[in-house]
This record gives C-alpha cells, sequence and structure tokens, in this order.
C-alpha cells in the first residue's frame, strides 16, 4: 500500500535527523523560523496528537476532536531543553502504531468520519494521508536548514 510506503520512508528519513550535531539540531530553514530540534520535537508530539485521532475515529466515529496550539506545546513544553532521545522513542513508537492501525483501517475504515474542530468533517483516511503529509513537509524544513550553514 502507498500510503504504508511512504509512512514507512518518512519514518526512516526523520530518524536519522534525531542524532545530527548539537550545532545541526540548532540551524533553522529561514530566519524566525524553528530549529530542526524544534521541528524533531514537533514530530513526536504531533504524531501522538494524530495517532490518538486516529484510535478515537476507528472506536468512536463521528466526534469532534479538537486542534492543538503547535506554538503554545513548544513554549510550554520546553522544546530546547527537552532531550531529544526522549522525543526521538516517542516518534519511533507511535509511528509503528499508526503504520499498523493504517494496514488493518486505511481501507476498510477509511470512511469513518469525525469532526475536526477547525476544518470540519474529516474521515480517517484523510487522517492517515495527513501524517505522512506533515511528515515529509517537516523533512523538507530539516532538509532546508540543513543547506543553510
Amino acid at each position: 500500500m502507498e500510503l504504508i510506503e511512504k509512512l514507512e520512508a518518512t519514518k526512516a528519513a526523520t530518524l536519522k535527523h534525531y542524532d545530527l550535531s548539537a550545532a545541526q539540531l540548532d540551524q533553522s530553514y529561514a530566519p524566525g523560523k524553528w530549529t530542526i530540534r524544534y521541528l524533531l520535537h514537533h514530530l513526536a508530539d504531533a504524531e501522538t496528537v494524530l495517532y490518538d485521532r486516529i484510535r478515537r475515529v476507528i472506536s468512536e466515529p463521528r466526534q469532534v476532536l479538537w486542534a492543538f496550539d503547535q506554538d503554545a506545546w513548544a513554549a510550554n513544553l520546553n522544546y530546547a531543553n527537552v532531550p531529544l532521545d526522549l522525543s526521538k522513542r516517542i516518534y519511533a513508537a507511535v509511528r509503528d502504531s499508526v503504520i499498523y492501525y493504517a494496514r488493518f483501517n486505511y481501507e476498510s475504515k477509511g470512511h469513518l468520519e469525525f469532526v475536526h474542530s477547525e476544518t470540519g468533517v474529516r474521515t480517517l483516511k484523510q487522517e492517515f494521508d495527513k501524517v505522512a503529509w506533515h511528515n515529509a513537509h517537516h523533512l523538507e524544513q530539516i532538509e532546508r536548514a540543513l543547506k543553510v550553514s
């Protein structure tokens, strides 16, 4: 399945970046934008939020699921000081779980709906696709940051 391939590929590419040097982790892709370190913490946190939504939709479709304020998470969860290895392990474990549920639910239950608090009615399939897109989007930013030195 194409989605599983994307999820596995973005996982492999992302995990490599958790092992960058401190100097590389502090690079940003543009002035005023998050550093690679922040992007990696954000990927771990966003993965947990999206995974929670996926499990809720499978278990209890048609409920309202709330957006999260990524900037508040970064500030209040202290991305500058959280051990990167902690986020790496969270990201890897949750991504494995997303892949597991995608294998069994993407096609068979992809039609299940939920209401996103900001974007309205969405489907399970769309949320799985969002996981892959979101990760790829931030990998592009990380690659740009690594070229800015």
